[in-house]
This record gives C-alpha cells, structure tokens and sequence, in this order.
C-alpha cells in the first residue's frame, strides 16, 4: 500500500493504492476516517463512511484489481474518489448499470451502488484517467463556514447498523421463524427512522387473505402519513411492509432496503415450501399407485379411491362409474366427516341441470376436468384409461381452502392412477371368470350317483389362468368304471388346450372298452404328437365291483400315489411309480390291485396339496396322510371337503398351484 498526502490550495489531499482483498473496505475507511478528524468534519462521518464501503467494496468484488483511493477536504466539505484499473463501463464499480427510476424499490439490485451516491452525496460523476475509471462524490459540509453543524432531528444510520441491517438473518426455516425475521427487521427498522411502529402483512395465496404476520409498536394510524411498500414476491405470495414514519429522508429508501431484504427471504421460503410441497405429493402419489397397484378386485378397487382423496385433496369424494348404456352410477363415496354421508349420497342422487350429477356427466362427456357449484365446491375428473372412459372422479374441496393448482394437478394424476387401476382389476376379473369358465369344461359337470359307491372331488383353481389339473370319472361297463385324476405340466390356454386333449382322448378311448395299458399308450404317443413339449402325470384306476367289496386296478403315470383309508382308521400308500405322458416315446406302466372292503377309501390328489406352502415348509404327503386318518367312517364328499380346508388352512398364502382332490369310497353295508 503506497500513501500519498499532500496540501493543494489549503486542501487536505490524500491519496492511496490499496491491493484487492477483503481488508481493502476497512482501509478505505479508516482512510477517510483520519482525514475527516483532522479537518473538524467529523458531521460527515456517517454518509463518508457508507458511500467509500460501498464504492471500495463493489470495486473489490467486481473490478478484481488494485484500486485508488483520492480523499480531499477542505473547509467546506469532502470529496473522495475510488478509481480501478479494469476494462469496462465505469458502472461496473457500483455494481451493475446505471439506473434511471427515482424510486428504489423500482431499482435493480446490482444497480445500488449509484442510487446510494447519487441520494446521499452532495454531487457526484465519473472520471477516466489512462487505464483507470473511477467514481467520485462530494459531501458538502452543513451551516456556515467555521460553525458548528446544527443540531437535527433527523436520525442518522451509523454504517454498523446498516451493516446489522443488511446481514440480519433467520434462524429458523418455519413460519414462527419467518415471523420472528419479520418482527426484528422491523424493529431494527423502527431504531434506525425513528418510526413509532410497523407491521408486515402476508398473503399465503391459501385463500386465507392477507394476514399480519409481524408487528412492532403501535400499529399504523389511519390519519397518519405513513410508509407502504409492497414485498416484491411471485404469486401466490403476496404483501407489504407499512411503517408509521415519514417518506422524508432516510425513512424510505431504508423501508425498502428492508421490504427488498425480508421479499428475498420470502421468496426463499416459498420455494422451500414449494419443493417441500412437491416431494409430499410426490410421495402421496407413489403410496396410492402402490395401494391401487395391490389390488386387482374392481369393487374393492373403486371403494379404496375416496380413502385416498379424502381429506388430503377435499372434503368428500366420489367415483362413478359408466354402464354399458354411458349413464353413471355411483360406485364409491365418502365424507370426511362420516355423519355426512347420507347427505352426499342424497346430493350426488340429485338429478337437474345445475346438479353435481349434471356436471359429472359433463365432465364425462367432455373428457376434461369440469368445476361444479357456486361458487366453486369442488372438481369432477373424467376417469380414461387406455382411450376408454370409465367414469368419473368427483372431488368436493374443504370450507375454508380452494384447491390450488398443485392440487388440481394431483387430482387430474390420481384420477389416470385410479383410472388404470380400475381398468386393470376389470380385465383382470374378466380373466378370471373366463379361465373359471374354461376351467369348468374341462371337468365333469357332476359325478355320478352309484348305490354302493361314493364319488367325490374338490377342486381349487388359482390366479386368473388356466391350470392343468382335471378329474374325471367315466363308465366303462356294467358295474364298472374307470377313474382319472392328472395334472398337465404348466398354466394358460395352451395347457388347457392338452388337458382337454387328454381328457376327450380317454373318454374315447374307454368308451371303446381299451385296456388301461393301451390307452396309457395312446395318450402318450397323443402327447408326443401333438402335446407341444407338454407332458402329464396320471393316475388311473379301473374300479369293478366284487359282492360287497370293490376291485380296483391302479395305474401311476408319473403321478403321487394314492393314499388307502382303511374302515378302521389305518392309511397307508398304494401303488408303483410309472413313466409321465409326453415325455418319450416308450413308458413304463405298472399296476397295483387294491381291493376295497366296506368303508374303505382311495384318495387321488394332484401336486397342488402336497406342494402347498408355509414358507419354506411344505404341506407334503406325510400331513396328507396323517389329515386322512382321522377321516375313516366319513361319506366320500366330506372327506374331501375336510382334506381341502385341512391342505387351504395350512398357509394364509393364496395357492400357488391348483388343487384337485377325488374320494373313492365303498360305501357298501
């Protein structure tokens, strides 16, 4: 730092280098300081002090070079010149352009600079010397010559509480902290003017209207002239600062300085709400596709919609639904307040042109969200999905909240959500009752009715396909008849199509009176051919009575044995492994004859209950047998009602793979 001083026409002339860091202000200032003491200026201390932090300090960060500082006094005031060595406009050293509004709340804010020279100092310009610009301000000295300067009224900031001001913080993201911020910036505010009061009042854009949100002091008079400058924020916000002081002197520019100060942090606060705002409702619509997502049953689908509206987006919702002639029905509905219900169900019944169910159709029509009521109560969305309307979603709003857009927004996607999810448990449910009707074809509508003998079977099928489980009991002669229960590998139409294959193939086969060997041949050279890599397993038995005792010739094919239930409780497993259907060319197929006496059983069974799940433990042959035991004396129907509930209670997980049981019971005296 070189210093030059000097005396030029009775003039006090100082002039200094200073280097380009964060100490240079402070320099500046001490500077002018010293030279303001040794002249007897010392009245001009505070407007010195403020405009040379303002010059040096935007110097600093903007030029990014040395700067000169040239302070001159004399008897009559002060003049003090800031001047840097970088390329560009000289207002650059004020921060920003020049600006042309009288009004600095109308004021750029890198534009400050200048506007804070050009209120305080008594005249002021540029200069341009070599590589150097600079700008320079005149303070004149107050009362005549060798007087000292008048007392005044008039409250004078020092540059420590404008720096106070200015660097003033909150210490906490919330709307208590807001308020807080609010209320300290006016009382700082208030020291500074000398007001006697101010209060900052706040729109929220929640339909609240505009609140006070801080006050210090006595409240502004009507009848007083006061201070109004409006917060510079983006809707919804909105508001103003008043002070109860006088637009003279420091009083309005500093109110502004504060109304700027406490709009910047506003506007921080709205955005941090917003984003707040938007991850909640991110969040929400995540925790309903998941929920709507879980469910593939249409009714508990549409009941589950209003439970999640209600009462995060409104005060009551509705879903209706399109029938097959377009009319809407209601289909779900719920208050908030569930005493209500009545009543809205009463309003949505209400038919007229200015009805809610006027607007609904409207909106169903149009395909294009529609408001009802008057003034606005609410909102009806029109349910499409994948091009089909399926509805309508009615939302009723809150007494004292109007939806915002934000709000709409997460309505219109809740509605495509539910749209789909609707739309997906329907083709789900159709599905399902199409796989129920081609299901039971391939089983027998009934069993038949035989003095003597006892024919049951329990059959649960699974999911929204096909599976490749069958039974069938088919005459095969007088007093004879053969039973089959098989189980073709895989799900879908395709295995149905090979289940019903091999069932048709050998109802056929039997009725031409083939022996249980051929026709196991048959079927497998069927399979082979035309099976489509689809293999079977099969347990057939030929059954023929014997006086009062049944014969019975049993053939495995891959399949679980057969489990024996003795009259007098004893279980056991009968017959010989053979060879799956489809698999090759050649199979193996022994048989195993059992004779069936009086209350004897035979239990048939598919994979579908020893592979039933509890975690990783399995139902498995053994608890068959042990759930069969105490089922000896029983009619054929209720033991396989009791195996069913026995092999379903084992897991509270839905089935996995179908389930066919099928009881062979003699029922002879």
């Amino acid at each position: 730092m070189s210093v030059e001083a000097g005396h030029v026409s009775s003039a006090l002339v100082r002039r200094v280098r200073l280097p380009n860091d964060r100490r240079t202000p402070a320099a500046a200032r001490a500077l002018v300081r010293s030279i303001l003491e040794e002249t007897g200026l010392d009245s001009l201390v505070n407007e010195a002090l403020l405009l040379t932090t303002e010059l040096s300090t935007n110097a600093v960060v903007h030029a990014g070079t040395e700067l000169d500082i040239e302070v001159e006094a004399d008897r009559g005031g002060l003049t003090v010149t800031v001047t840097d060595f970088a390329p560009g406009p000289v207002e650059q050293l004020a921060v920003g352009p020049r600006n042309d509004k009288s009004d600095i709340g109308e004021v750029a804010e890198r534009g400050r600079g200048l506007l804070l020279v050009d209120h305080f100092a008594s005249r002021w310009g540029t200069v341009h010397e070599g590589t150097g610009k600079g700008v320079w301000f005149r303070l004149e000295r107050k009362g005549p010559l060798g007087a000292e300067p008048a007392a005044t009224e008039e409250i004078t900031p020092s540059v420590g509480e404008l720096t106070a001001l200015l660097q003033i913080g909150p210490e906490r993201n919330s709307d208590d902290g807001l308020a807080e911020f609010a209320t300290e910036l006016l009382s700082r505010l208030a020291r500074l003017t000398g007001a006697t009061g101010g209060v900052v009042r706040l729109d929220l854009g929640d339909g609240g209207g505009r609140q006070l949100l801080a006050r210090h002091g006595r409240a502004p008079r009507d009848d007083a002239e006061t201070i109004r400058v409006p917060l510079t924020v983006q809707r919804p916000y909105s508001g103003e600062l008043e002070l109860d002081a006088s637009p003279a002197g420091y009083a309005q520019p500093l109110a502004t300085i504060v109304a700027e100060r406490f709009s910047l942090h506003l506007e921080n606060d709205r955005l941090r709400r917003a984003d707040l705002r938007r991850q909640t409702w991110l969040t929400f619509l995540a925790e309903a596709s998941e929920l709507l997502a879980q469910s593939l049953d249409v009714n508990l689908t549409m009941a589950l919609i209003p439970q999640l509206v209600v009462p995060r987006l409104g005060q009551w919702c509705a879903v209706h639904t399109t029938d097959a002639w377009g009319r809407l029905q209601l289909a779900a509905a719920t208050h908030a307040d569930e005493t209500l219900v009545p009543q809205l169900h009463a309003m949505l019944a209400e038919a007229g042109p200015e009805s809610v169910l006027a607007r609904l159709e409207e909106a169903s029509r149009l395909g294009q969200q529609v408001m009802f009521g008057t003034p606005p109560e609410g909102f009806a969305v029109p349910l499409v999905a994948r091009g089909q309307r399926l509805g309508t979603l009615a939302v009723g709003r809150h007494l004292r909240h109007r939806h915002d857009g934000d709000e709409v927004a997460v309505l219109e996607d809740v509605a495509r959500r539910a749209a789909l999810a609707i739309d997906n448990a329907r083709i789900h449910d159709e599905r399902r009752k199409v796989a129920r009707t081609l299901q039971a074809s391939l089983l027998p509508p009934a069993l038949p009715h035989v003095p003597g003998i006892g024919f049951a079977a329990e059959y649960v099928p699974t999911g929204s396909e096909v599976g490749g489980d069958f039974y069938d009991v088919v005459s095969s002669g007088d007093d004879s008849w053969v039973v089959v229960v098989g189980d073709v590998s895989g799900k879908g139409v395709q295995a149905a199509t090979v289940t019903g294959l091999v069932r048709d193939v050998i109802r056929i086969l039997v009725d031409d009176g083939k022996p249980m060997t051929e026709i196991l041949c048959r079927v497998n050279r069927t399979l082979v051919q035309r099976g489509g890599g689809r293999y079977c397993t099969l347990a057939m038995a030929s059954v023929s009575r014997a006086g009062t005792d049944l014969e019975v010739c049993l053939h495995l094919a891959g399949h679980d044995r057969a489990v024996l239930v003795r009259a007098d409780g004893k279980t056991s497993f009968v017959g010989e492994g053979g060879t799956a259907l489809g698999l090759l060319e050649q199979i193996a197929s022994p048989d195993a004859a059992v004779t069936l006496g009086p209350g004897d059983s035979l239990i048939f069974y598919t994979d579908g209950v020893t592979e039933r799940r509890r975690g990783r433990e399995l139902f498995g042959t053994g608890r068959l047998r042990d759930a069969a035991t105490p089922l000896a004396g029983y009619p054929a129907d209720v033991m396989a009602a009791r195996l069913r509930s026995t092999t379903i209670n084992f897991s509270v997980e839905e089935p996995r793979d179908d389930i066919a049981i099928l009881v062979l019971r003699n029922d002879a005296l």
